[in-house]
């Protein structure tokens, strides 16, 4: 399949690297409120300073997800979201100039019924950059990782506080795109302190990793927390935080605004 451009995630980590600058990587469901809403929140996060969106695929089941994501899944498929509508709506943002790199953060199930040979080349078409599959193991994802690499797309990988050391080195063998650090077990949501031992972890994923980068993910909400958890990695992820100042707005004409405010607020410490 002929790759029309350089990947945007690679790019935008080669850029910030050769700056000396960290990655904020945001997260936000897609669908919630709507596709609509969320074609809008996307320019708003290019504008405040978002290096990478993450654009969660809406799942009946989401299992790595704490309670706030939870409901903003529940909410996108109540609106009607579904895995080809949200394909249709990167398409339109790419038409319309959006450059922010998008990565879908997904379960494995909406792609096994879309087709993955099928989910890939659409979404290599549509203008989006990688998948990060949150319940589909390194030992299983060779032909994922086949297809996806043939297509210029990033397959991101996973690694958590219980992955033994010989399975970090294998996944991040794998790795393309970047790492996302899970950095405390559990699932996803707002805590008040980041996990203790993150920097003797994510060390000892770096020298597995080499130049591959590493963002942390899980448990950061507050301007604070990215510029401690991005001293320690190539940067950081934020959804929890962003997708409960959806959840209060909600359809109201306010949204992107009301996120975007909040988005340059979490940016600031990497600028």
């Amino acid at each position: 399949m002929p790759v029309s451009h350089p990947n945007r995630v690679d790019a935008a980590f080669a850029r910030l690297r050769k700056d000396g600058r960290k990655a904020f990587v945001a997260y936000i469901t897609a669908g919630d409120p709507s596709l609509r809403a969320t074609e809008k929140l996307a320019f708003e996060m290019e504008r405040a300073g978002v290096d990478v969106l993450e654009l969660g695929v809406p799942f009946s089941d989401p299992l790595a997800d704490g309670v706030v994501n939870q409901l903003a899944a529940e909410r996108a498929l109540r609106a009607g979201t579904t895995l080809r509508g949200l394909l249709r709506s990167v398409r339109a943002l790419r038409r319309r100039g959006l450059r922010l790199p998008l990565v879908f953060f997904t379960y494995f199930n909406p792609i096994h019924r879309y087709g993955p040979a099928r989910f890939v080349r659409e979404a290599a078409a549509a203008g989006v950059d990688g998948a990060l599959v949150l319940d589909l193991p390194v030992e299983e994802s060779a032909e994922w990782r086949t297809l996806m690499e043939r297509a210029g797309l990033r397959a991101i990988s996973l690694i958590a506080p219980t992955t033994p050391p010989a399975r970090v080195r294998r996944i991040a063998r794998a790795a393309r795109g970047f790492i996302y650090y899970v950095s405390r077990e559990g699932v996803t949501g707002e805590r008040k302190r980041l996990a203790p031992g993150l920097a003797r972890r994510v060390a000892q994923i770096r020298r597995a990793a080499g130049r591959t980068p590493i963002v942390i993910g899980f448990g950061i909400s507050t301007p604070a927390q990215v510029r401690a958890a991005s001293a320690l990695a190539d940067g950081c992820v934020v959804g929890s935080a962003i997708v409960r100042r959806i959840a209060e707005i909600g359809t109201r004409s306010s949204l992107p605004s009301a996120v975007g405010r909040l988005t340059r607020k979490l940016t600031a410490p990497l600028r």
